[in-house]
């Protein structure tokens, strides 16, 4: 009798035990997603930098597995995280920009990423994720109204927001200068003096009895005056109320925002989340601020790196990166949490200053760096996964992957089998498992703004990784490396020049793009050239299919592919700019007597 009793007894455990180890297989992956700002891919040690300590992402490296081939699909924020989210070309969702302006300037503008997107955040949320987004945004906030969030995080799948809709810019520091638009605020700064002055005179002029000046006139140039004056100091020289806010969901909780505790705010927030979901399926994207000029001062890195305060910045993102790890592993969660390290873009090179040095980042032996179109140095960037008992450690792919690439890859670990829209994008994950040697992107598209500027081909049976430049900027002084003239390159009219043919590299042979192929030393050169030509013309034909698809659905379908960076959707609106209190008196300040 008691043998039978124990032998029941042993069957119950046996049961209950396969329940709970069921469950436990069941339970989907975490996702830790983390992008920093401008990091060049030369910054990290990992990748060859021996100067600077970043052991907490090289330990991710060595954990994990490391990408030496990972593309941003654009060289500038906007357009570069839209594709990231959505595994997407840019121009796909309209956040392509066709003249000077490539990315979201004013947070009281109608621009962003149109709700007929859909994000990898979105795609998770639907599947029983809990989502958030901690840090910088980027995509826009509202469309035709103060508070309508069209464009907004909530409204994209991050069920949690906290952070910076626009971006840390210059102009959120008092005597930093202005990285928005400086060239027209000179233009109407002036205008604005010229018109004062001529005024003056006319009233001058009229006092002394010198000439009959009509008081409408001068009623008509006063109101004009005021005019200028508005359009040109409203919206300019009010930049850090308007653009540096942080907002917790939908609310506004800091405008302006205070920078120098940024760091820890968002490093606490994002820690909170795990801590909140360890128990349940989460994606936490945390979008850092660093390492974007301006720096930050933090006084327990600030004078302790080799490279001055950009360095100090660096290893402040290594130290955050190592709180957010030791956090995942500490709840015991890195089994069945897949981490992901990675920048939005590379370094921006042309940004130094006299008295700190190099404020941008350094790509490495890639030529080029931000806003530079398809040259190597704006869009290699690091990409590294670590999922300890999933992935081998140690692992490195030398292999062209794309940031694209992480919507189908969380798409499929999430085990979400829904139909989807035209993806540009493919899962990753038989490459990080070594289950296959070769990527799926025979062909990789690079574009600055709307402008198709490059063409990577990876013939199957080769090593070799071809790259057709149609143009380049044009780099000032001549014989710079970048545009150090203006600060920026720009990829359209006489800031480019046109290749016919194009400039052709073999990036297996020569990754620092300095010695262009011709048919005297590359035997298939024509071939490669009819190649890329071809897969040009394939690439532009699923651009056209998709505009006429979604127009024959709907009015607000057709509405996805329309620019989103136009001038009338870029400019500073009033009823449109997020505000803490009564507009325009904005301003509130969070309480982080916590920090």
């Amino acid at each position: 009798m008691r043998s039978l009793l124990l032998a029941h007894l042993l069957t119950l455990l046996l049961v209950a035990r396969r329940d709970v180890t069921g469950e436990k297989a069941a339970r989907k992956p975490n996702f830790v997603l983390i992008m920093v700002d401008d990091l060049g891919i030369g910054d990290v040690g990992c990748y060859g930098n021996n100067t600077v300590r970043t052991p907490n992402i090289d330990r991710l490296a060595s954990e994990g597995v490391k990408l030496t081939q990972h593309i941003a699909a654009a060289p500038l924020c906007t357009p570069s995280r839209a594709a990231f989210m959505t595994g997407r070309y840019a121009l796909r969702s309209g956040l392509a920009g066709a003249g000077s302006v490539q990315v979201l300037l004013f947070l009281g503008g109608s621009g962003g990423l149109s709700s007929t997107e859909t994000t990898f955040a979105k795609r998770l949320q639907l599947n029983g994720y809990t989502t958030s987004l901690i840090g910088k945004w980027h995509l826009g906030v509202n469309c035709e109204k103060r508070g309508d969030h069209c464009h907004h995080p909530n409204q994209h799948g991050f069920s949690y927001f906290y952070g910076l809709p626009f971006t840390l810019f210059n102009d959120c520091v008092p005597g930093k200068g202005s990285d928005v638009m400086a060239g027209v605020q000179d233009t109407l700064g002036h205008l604005t003096v010229m018109l004062g002055v001529g005024l003056l005179s006319l009233v001058c002029v009229r006092v002394c009895g010198l000439l009959e000046v009509s008081p409408r006139l001068l009623v008509a140039l006063v109101l004009l005056s005021i005019l200028v004056a508005a359009v040109w100091y409203v919206p300019f020289k009010h930049l850090r109320t308007w653009n540096c806010i942080i907002m917790r969901n939908q609310e506004v909780i800091e405008q302006p925002m205070t920078v120098e505790t940024l760091p820890q705010r968002l490093l606490k927030e994002a820690q909170t989340f795990i801590k909140r979901n360890a128990h349940h399926p989460f994606l936490l994207f945390f979008s850092l601020a660093h390492i974007h000029t301006p720096l930050f001062k933090t006084p327990a890195f600030a004078g302790k790196s080799r490279h001055g305060r950009y360095g100090d910045n660096l290893e402040e993102v290594d130290w955050m990166i190592g709180k957010i790890t030791e956090t995942v592993d500490s709840l015991g969660l890195a089994n069945n949490t897949l981490m992901y390290f990675t920048s939005d873009h590379g370094g921006h090179i042309e940004d130094a200053d006299p008295t700190f040095g190099q404020r941008g980042g350094w790509n490495g032996i890639y030529k080029g760096g931000k806003a530079m179109g398809g040259w190597e140095g704006g869009i290699r960037v690091p990409g590294i996964f670590r999922w300890p008992g999933r992935l081998t450690a140690g692992r490195v792919v030398d292999e062209p992957t794309s940031l694209m690439d992480l919507y189908p890859t969380l798409k499929y670990l999430a085990e979400d089998a829904q139909p989807d829209r035209q993806s540009d994008g493919f899962n990753l994950m038989p490459l990080l498992e070594g289950k296959v040697e070769r990527s799926e992107h025979e062909f990789m598209f690079h574009y600055c703004g709307i402008y198709l500027n490059a063409v990577r081909w990876h013939p199957a049976g080769t090593d070799s990784v071809f790259k057709a430049h149609f143009f380049t900027p044009n780099f000032s002084p001549p014989g710079a490396g970048g545009c150090y003239d203006t600060k920026i390159c720009l990829c359209h009219g006489e800031h480019v020049t046109h290749h016919n043919p194009p400039l052709l590299y073999d990036l297996f042979r020569d990754p620092s793009e300095s010695r262009p192929l011709t048919p005297g030393t590359e035997p298939r050169y024509a071939e490669i050239l009819e190649q890329i030509a071809r897969a040009v013309e394939r690439h532009r034909e699923t651009l056209s299919n998709q505009q006429l698809s979604e127009a024959s659905h709907s009015h607000a379908d057709a509405q996805s592919v329309h620019s989103q960076m136009t001038l009338d959707r870029i400019l500073w609106r009033p009823w449109l700019q997020p505000c803490c209190g009564t507009f325009p008196f904005c301003g509130c300040k969070e309480n982080t007597t916590h920090i």
